[in-house]
């Protein structure tokens, strides 16, 4: 049990924790609380929930994700990828049918973690990764669009054709001060970078739009107009369920928990790129899991780990969980003290927050990657786009699984033989014992696809890290798919920022040009990839010979 669950705090705490990164990580936690406060608001509000239930998620499972998990300086909450679902859930179940979801997509996440699939999360296709992350982000826009307009609008339909419908039908009731409340939002948002980089530029921006709607009494909606009452309270509440009825939320639970559990690793991988750690990914679904079954009975909503406020608390200096913890703590002291003025803020100031997030979570250069590479690829990336737009994300994760799992056999059956490099060269070797000091060697024994991708990067870093020299045969890869392309990408990009020199043999002409595309040829250099493992070799010892110099 210890090595499924070890949260980092605690090993930290026995290692010791010097004073000045105690204050250091004290700081960050209060700069990530307040970058926090307006995103938690405003994904509770496109969820269909009211504002403190944004903050009470981030409070309670903030606290805890920070407190049990497996990364040194993950950041849980409320994220924009969740807001389909919730909507949707809430839509069809109400908010306690919604809230007995997320309890059970905590259960399911904490035995994800106990039967150790932290790593078989990670092997999910990019291309599907990428097409239900853009479609969310295209939804999340099209929710917007009422309040970025100010549209004298009910209620919006779930469905995105009728939902555009509506909003052309309704034109002519545009508000012009919500207009320019969003646009000056979204400016604010994405320009105050280059004023201030200590202050969040959406924090930035409900400050200044609140402040000019409460001075000047525009006429838009707030928070407070659209929701009535807002509570700065927080209690334990039992959600209204009956057990002969939890098979019904099954299908919803489990979609929150893959949802939650792939985000929140990919979040813990990020995060391990910039401090050079390791997360414990068995542990963080198990606190991901905890943070989902307690925090529903406090009111909050579905959390998981928010790869952008994760990203910030590392930049401003974060090492430990005592900066997650701290998050918590300052959220809730807003909550208790200042709910007055958050019941002011625009909800054209929300939209136009929102609309910068979901421009941030379109991945739209790796969208465009992707369409650049093999068409089994990009017919995996449009249908989960395209169904997570016009049906749900549960119906476009299911068959982007399926489609993903048919099209990489139908890639195997098609695999030509005549394709695998023969070496032309009667001196090529196997036996790497002759090799001088300073050069490694990893071959790769087969097909580069999402399943072993992460696996073989792991290998070729952990080979090439204490070499001088790196040398990548793939006489045996007979194609290479976007996800492995990803993942090979970054391990290259690794060993490069430590000074080593990568060299390749054996690369057939397809994956050439796969590499090529995807600008791995110009990250290694064409002149470091030849066709047979001598040449390479004879390479690799005059580059040696150079470092030694």
């Amino acid at each position: 049990m210890a090595n499924l669950f070890a949260p980092k705090l605690f090993t930290l705490i026995k290692q010791g924790i010097s004073k000045e990164q105690v204050f250091t990580d004290v700081m960050a936690g209060i700069i990530v609380g307040i970058v926090a406060l307006p995103l938690a608001i405003a994904f509770a509000v496109a969820s269909g929930v009211s504002p403190e239930k944004g903050i009470i998620t981030a409070v309670v499972a903030g606290f805890i994700i920070s407190f049990l998990g497996g990364s040194k300086v993950q950041i849980g909450g409320p994220t924009g990828a969740f807001i389909v679902i919730l909507y949707a859930i809430l839509e069809q179940y109400g908010i306690d049918g919604l809230l007995i979801s997320t309890i059970l997509a905590g259960v399911i996440l904490v035995i994800f973690g106990l039967l150790q699939f932290g790593g078989l999360l990670k092997y999910f296709p990019q291309p599907l990764i990428i097409g239900f992350t853009s479609g969310i982000a295209v939804v999340i826009f099209s929710t917007q669009i009422k309040d970025a307009l100010g549209l004298d609008i009910a209620e919006v339909p779930s469905d995105f054709f009728l939902k555009w419908n509506l909003y052309f039908t309704h034109i002519h009731s545009i508000n012009f001060y919500a207009i320019t409340i969003t646009l000056i939002t979204i400016l604010i948002t994405i320009f105050s970078k280059k004023i201030t980089t200590k202050i969040p530029g959406s924090f930035l921006a409900i400050i200044v739009t609140t402040l000019g709607v409460w001075f000047f009494d525009f006429p838009v909606t707030t928070i407070e107009t659209f929701f009535s009452n807002i509570s700065n309270e927080i209690e334990l509440k039992v959600p209204n369920f009956e057990f002969s009825d939890l098979t019904t939320y099954i299908v919803p639970a489990f979609i929150i928990a893959l949802l939650g559990g792939v985000e929140s690793l990919l979040s813990a991988v990020v995060a391990d790129g910039m401090i050079g750690s390791k997360h414990r990914s068995n542990t963080e679904l198990i606190a991901q899991g905890i943070a989902n079954i307690v925090t529903p009975f406090f009111g909050g909503i579905a959390a998981t780990g928010a790869i952008a406020r994760t990203a910030t608390n590392v930049k401003n200096g974060a090492r430990t969980p005592i900066a997650g913890i701290t998050h918590s703590i300052v959220l809730l002291l807003i909550m208790l003290f200042f709910i007055d003025f958050a019941k002011i803020i625009p909800m054209a100031t929300l939209a136009g927050i929102l609309i910068v997030v979901s421009y941030g979570m379109s991945e739209w250069r790796a969208f465009l990657s992707i369409l650049k590479g093999s068409p089994y690829d990009y017919i995996i990336l449009l249908c989960t786009f395209f169904l997570t737009i016009i049906i749900d994300l549960t119906v476009a994760i299911q068959v982007g699984i399926v489609l993903s799992s048919l099209l990489l056999m139908k890639r195997m059956a098609n695999v030509d033989g005549n394709l695998l490099v023969k070496s032309d060269d009667p001196d090529d070797i196997d036996n790497y014992e002759n090799l001088p000091t300073g050069i490694a060697v990893y071959e790769i024994g087969g097909p580069l696809f999402f399943a072993s991708a992460k696996q073989y990067a792991e290998q070729i870093h952990n080979c090439g890290i204490s070499a001088k020299v790196l040398i990548i045969r793939m006489r045996y890869v007979s194609f290479i798919d976007a996800t492995a392309l990803h993942n090979f990408k970054e391990a290259l990009q690794l060993l490069r920022e430590n000074q080593i020199h990568i060299l390749t043999s054996g690369t057939n002409n397809e994956v050439f040009k796969d590499l090529q595309k995807h600008k791995v040829v110009e990250l290694i250099g064409q002149s470091s990839m030849h066709k047979t493992f001598p040449r390479a070799v004879e390479h690799a010892k005059r580059l040696v010979s150079v470092v030694e110099e």
